[in-house]
């Protein structure tokens, strides 16, 4: 249920002496070590390759949080749980809930880049390491976190003579360069030094060498003599004003006066990346610049559609994209593109002294609201489960398109906000959900169905947080908005709603009259819209706990089929799993497990980390009833995984209670109370996505 760690991007030279520091670190069990020195030093590279043999050893487990995206600490606390594979449904304190989630685990936890949200992380990190006896955790930070028993470990350059002329090498070879000529290699050499065996600085260079529009001994004339003047570039305030004519500049490379622009940091690296930038052909410098708005992993078409225009139309795009993945300011693996902090903070800079920020901002914004609308078209079709996994990838990016469209056009925010929400909620991101919806509702007061629907998904995120009583507020307002303004498809999601708040409160009667009513009010096929599916299967699931069980698995078996034909997946895991409960009432076991691993199956590809531990907890008590107790008491073991991953006990509708209840009984008396806690405590101690993936392919045995 963790985050994969990144794979390591390429060979690893030297730091042999900081590998070994770090693990006897690690292995002391220090409890917070961090990493520290001046960007593009290679900490994070340091860091990954330290919590991949963590990993290996397989006696720890390791989280990585990448904090690079983030601008400020709103986000935070909620992208260390998203790491941490913990989905927060609970009403309290955010870091509260994390520190519960990880009190007891035996991990090592990551956090990638800490300097510029330094404060909140002290506070994070003192919080953990508090309230949490067995986590360490890893920093990477331009500068000390300062927590009381931090363990500082200096990232230096490479040795310039050995290592750091090893990968200016190595990098050329691999870009097309090698530098066999003994001349060429005494320049390498020196130029290692000027460079201080900074490895980005070096990767630069090398990427510029595989383009063969210069030498090596022309790389050391410029950056040697560029070096020696100390503060090239920088005029008295260090920045150049827009205006007219300004993008022109980024292309140009150059400030108002003519002079190279480069930010105030760390001598080598800003002089290095400013010749970088230099070396660039005006196309690549303009999209080095547009990029930068972006703040995560940005794939082909989000390029095209934020980046083009202009200059960069066409072929000249792919061409300046192949440019920058080719002189290394830009990496391009299987998940797309990506921007390393130091090199992004350069055009950054260019894109702000240009003037273009708030434009490029503008495009990002509307490109990330068009993808929200069609992930909410596509949601009852083919492409849900897709739609849900891209929702996922470009997170980060749809919290700075909110960031933006809240202080620059809130009703946009409004529409994106509840569009993305009830994604958000079913994947874990009950946080952001909430956060971003409620600051739109206070922003954007114009009524319509933007509100509407953003008050139907702040409700949903209400109600997986057991808080009824907020939930039914909204109901109440929605309601009335939506009748008022004769919206038929809000009066179905308020339905579905105020439906779903009744049953896991006990009340399936009255959740079928509500939704009845609004479903003779709206006709039409059930897939006609998103209210319409999730009203008919409201009306099941009442059918069903009313025990009008013929009723419910004649609709449930239609619905179902609807939804294979559609190639929807998220009613379809639900249609399965009430298919599967009525299977379970009537006795039919066989009929169950295969329904229950139907849902199953639709909620590991949805990433409903909520839905997996329903379905879990009932193909324990099918397991329990066809008398594989060891395998039931595995599947329970990993529900309560589940559980506990989204800060919940048990819950669900009242009589699945009865079910996991008497499941646990039937499974207990098979293996007597010895037997069955021998078999929970060995299935607490395997990964609970290894266990679903043996359940769902039919072995789940106990290990």
């Amino acid at each position: 249920m963790l985050s994969d760690l990144p794979d390591i991007p390429d060979e690893f030279i030297g730091r042999g002496a900081e590998l070994d520091h770090l693990a006897d670190a690690l292995e002391r069990r220090r409890r917070l070590v961090t990493l520290t020195g001046v960007g593009g030093v290679g900490k994070s590279r340091l860091a990954l390759h330290a919590a991949h043999a963590v990993r290996g050893d397989r006696r720890r487990e390791v989280i990585w949080a990448a904090l690079w995206p983030l601008r400020d600490d709103r986000l935070l606390t909620a992208t260390v749980a998203d790491a941490a594979g913990f989905a927060d449904h609970t009403a309290g304190m955010p870091l509260d809930a994390l520190c519960v989630w990880l009190g007891e685990k035996d991990a090592v936890l990551v956090l990638d880049s800490c300097e510029h949200l330094l404060s909140s992380c002290r506070h994070l990190v003192a919080h953990l390491l508090m309230t949490c006896p067995s986590l360490t955790v890893l920093a990477t930070s331009r500068a000390p976190l300062e927590v009381p028993g931090e363990l500082l470990v200096t990232v230096g350059p490479l040795p310039a003579a050995t290592d750091g002329t090893t990968l200016l090498r190595r990098r050329a070879a691999a870009a097309g360069a090698p530098l066999t000529d003994p001349a060429d290699l005494e320049t390498a050499g020196r130029l290692c030094t000027w460079l201080e065996g900074i490895p980005l600085a070096l990767e630069l260079v090398a990427g510029h060498l595989g383009q063969r529009t210069i030498t090596i001994a022309e790389v050391e004339r410029t950056l040697r003599s560029r070096l020696a003047l100390n503060a090239v570039g920088l005029d008295a305030t260090g920045r150049v004003s827009g205006g007219r004519g300004a993008e022109d500049r980024i292309a140009e490379g150059r400030g108002t006066d003519g002079r190279v622009v480069g930010p105030a940091r760390h001598l080598t690296m800003r002089t290095t990346i400013g010749w970088s930038h230099e070396l660039c052909v005006p196309v690549e410098r303009l999209l080095w610049a547009r990029l930068s708005v972006f703040r995560g992993v940005v794939g082909h078409e989000a390029v095209r559609a934020v980046c083009g225009g202009g200059p960069l139309d066409g072929a000249a795009l792919e061409a300046a994209l192949s440019g920058l993945v080719a002189k290394s300011v830009l990496s391009h693996g299987a998940d797309g593109y990506r921007m390393l902090d130091t090199v992004r903070e350069y055009g950054r800079m260019w894109l702000d002294e240009a003037g273009a920020t708030p434009d490029i901002a503008d495009r990002h914004a509307e490109h990330f609201l068009r993808l929200a609308r069609d992930a909410h078209d596509d949601w009852p079709g083919p492409r849900q489960a897709s739609r849900y996994r891209e929702i996922g990838r470009v997170h980060a990016d749809l919290c700075a398109a909110l960031d933006h469209l809240l202080a620059t056009r809130p009703g946009a925010a409004l529409d994106m906000s509840g569009l993305v929400a009830f994604f958000w909620s079913c994947c874990g991101h009950l946080r952001e959900a909430a956060h971003y919806v409620e600051a739109a509702l206070r922003a954007a007061r114009e009524p319509g169905t933007a509100r509407i629907r953003a008050r139907w998904a702040l409700g949903v995120a209400h109600v997986l947080r057991g808080e009824y009583e907020a939930a039914g507020g909204l109901v109440a307002a929605g309601r009335a908005e939506a009748a008022g303004r004769q919206d038929v498809e809000g009066l179905l999601r308020i339905s579905y709603l105020e439906g779903l708040i009744h049953l896991l409160r006990g009340r399936p009667l009255t959740a079928r009259w509500l939704v009845d009513g609004v479903l003779d009010l709206a006709q039409g096929p059930a897939f006609a819209s998103q209210g319409r599916i999730m009203c008919r299967l409201v009306r099941i699931f009442a059918l069903t706990a009313e025990g009008r069980l013929e009723h419910s698995r004649r609709e449930a078996e239609e619905l179902y089929a609807l939804c294979v034909a559609h190639g929807e997946w998220w009613t379809r895991s639900y249609a399965a799993y009430q298919l599967a409960l009525i299977s379970v009432f009537e006795g039919r076991t066989e009929e169950a497990a295969a329904h229950t691993r139907s849902m199953l199956e639709g909620k590991r590809r949805l990433g409903d980390s909520f839905g997996v531990a329903l379905g879990l907890d009932l193909l324990a008590s099918v397991l329990a009833a066809q008398g594989a107790a060891e395998s039931a008491v595995t599947a329970l073991g990993a529900g309560e995984a589940y559980w506990s991953a989204v800060g919940h006990p048990q819950r669900g509708t009242p009589e699945m209670r009865h079910v996991r209840d008497r499941g646990e009984l039937t499974a207990r008396r098979l293996l007597g109370d010895h037997g069955y806690d021998e078999v929970l405590r060995r299935a607490a101690l395997r990964d609970p996505e290894s266990v679903l993936r043996d359940l769902l392919d039919g072995s789940g045995r106990s290990r």
